[in-house]
């Protein structure tokens, strides 16, 4: 689609490397793999090696743009990698211990939901899941997940499963929503799963990397947002808009948000690349709180300001708009509101070195 190029375009040297309404059905990854491939080989480059974060967040954040129920799937799957790489080393057999595909494309479900998912281990080592996780977006378009259990003393564990398992089955409970729909984001119901266990208790949470893929999902809000701003920009840049001072002031409100926005990515970025080389300060929590709710209130206020503005034509009478708002709003709420933010200012009254000087 024309917009969908310029929106890739937009966000950063990459191509459109989807469109809207890209699966071709319910349990359609092509999109998946193509991009997954991709990202693979460009990763192999000097240039991204050098600046590796923020190539991520521009490739999260143009897949985003032109689908962001695509984005939201795509993301997982990276953030999957890069834990493995963290916890199991580059010389991890787990792919080939679950007869995985060659370049398998991974889920991560480790929140905690409605369901509970017990994790038990026999005699031998080996380890079984029983129960139901909630919340298991992409269950039928992945080959495998990286899924949070509780072991036999309460503590959380991280385990790798195949999802082509005796015992896994895929319900069609627990996801009702209209925005995000497509991602499918259900119950999935674990009988006696044999598992393969990633690093020890606690260490999917206490990893350097934990927080580092937190920001990634930023940059996902980020590229959704921008796409969510382009009938704006359309609106007043035709003759007739030109005059119309309230569609300038939102332009002017959303342009400031999305540059202040896209200013913290890039400054993350390096951090995030300084702190995986052991050249910078640690990008902990308070910074991923930070960097996610400076995002998520540019993309909120973008998604108020364009509707604000262009009332409700472009929500009733293209489909592409009204599907974006609805995803993201959805998406938006991956983030804990109030809770993070009072979880960021906890840090900042105890930790103090806030960058709020010049």
């Amino acid at each position: 689609m024309h917009r969908e190029s310029e929106l890739a375009a937009a966000l950063g040297p990459l191509p459109c490397l989807v469109s809207l309404d890209a699966f071709g059905g319910p349990g359609d990854a092509a999109p998946l793999r193509n991009m997954a491939r991709a990202f693979a080989a460009e990763a192999q480059t000097a240039t991204t090696r050098a600046h590796g974060t923020l190539r991520r967040f521009r490739w999260l954040a143009a897949i985003t743009g032109c689908d962001v129920v695509v984005g939201k799937l795509f993301e997982p799957h990276l953030d999957a990698l890069s834990i493995l790489e963290e916890l199991c080393g580059a010389a991890c057999d787990i792919v080939d211990r679950l007869a995985l595909p060659a370049e398998p494309l991974w889920a991560v479900w480790a929140a905690e939901g409605p369901g509970r998912l017990d994790a038990a281990q026999a005699a031998d080592g080996a380890w079984r899941l029983q129960g139901c996780k909630s919340w298991c977006s992409g269950a039928a378009r992945v080959d495998a997940a990286l899924v949070g259990a509780r072991d036999a003393g309460g503590e959380l564990r991280l385990f790798a499963v195949s999802l082509e398992s005796t015992g896994i089955e895929m319900t069609r409970e627990g996801w009702s929503a209209v925005g995000m729909a497509q991602t499918d984001s259900v119950d999935v119901l674990f009988h006696d799963v044999p598992a393969e266990s990633v690093g020890g208790v606690g260490s999917y949470v206490d990893r350097i990397g934990f927080w580092h893929g937190a920001a990634g999902i930023a940059a996902c809000w980020h590229g959704a947002a921008v796409a969510i701003a382009q009938p704006l920009r359309e609106r007043a840049a035709r003759g007739r808009a030109q005059g119309d001072p309230f569609v300038l002031a939102a332009l002017g409100a959303v342009d400031a948000s999305l540059a202040s926005s896209a200013l913290a990515l890039r400054e993350a970025a390096d951090a995030i690349d300084l702190h995986r080389g052991g050249g910078g300060p640690a990008f902990g929590q308070r910074e991923a709180l930070r960097l996610r709710a400076v995002v998520e209130t540019a993309a909120q206020g973008v998604i108020d300001h364009t509707g604000r503005a262009l009332g409700a034509g472009p929500l009733c009478r293209d489909a592409a708009h009204a599907r974006r708002v609805a995803d993201l709003t959805v998406f938006l709420r991956q983030s804990h509101a109030e809770r993070d933010l009072a979880a960021l200012g906890a840090r900042v009254a105890h930790e103090g070195d806030t960058p709020w000087m010049l």
